[in-house]
């Protein structure tokens, strides 16, 4: 059996001001604007589906996520792009094996993380 990630899709009030987000502050790519107003990013690798609550989904619906961790070799920069920017800086640390960590928050409270690379 294989398993291959195909997206991670994000639920949001305002999938234009999210995507933007994405793009802005992320480097994402816009890949495709979906027919229900969402949608379809590039995040360096990662599909990203951005969207309202769909009409036609039974199932209980909520906005967010945890977070996306992201690796960076520039992290001092991408905390001062952060802060010019007025994003909110959750947390700055080191975790094991001596990597400073950056948590910030996305649109729709959804934490993001930059890792410092080594």
């Amino acid at each position: 059996m294989t398993f291959k990630l195909n997206h991670l899709h994000l639920k949001t009030q305002d999938p234009d001001q999210t995507a933007r987000f994405y793009v802005d502050t992320l480097g994402a790519t816009i890949v495709n604007q979906t027919t229900n107003g969402g949608y379809r990013l590039d995040l360096h690798g990662l599909s990203l589906n951005v969207s309202k609550f769909l009409e036609h989904q039974s199932r209980e619906q909520k906005y967010g996520m945890e977070h996306i961790a992201i690796d960076t070799d520039e992290l001092d920069a991408l905390v001062e792009k952060l802060k010019g920017q007025g994003i909110h800086i959750l947390e700055q640390t080191v975790v094991s094996g001596g990597r400073r960590v950056c948590f910030f928050e996305g649109p729709d409270g959804v934490q993001l993380e930059f890792i410092e690379m080594k």
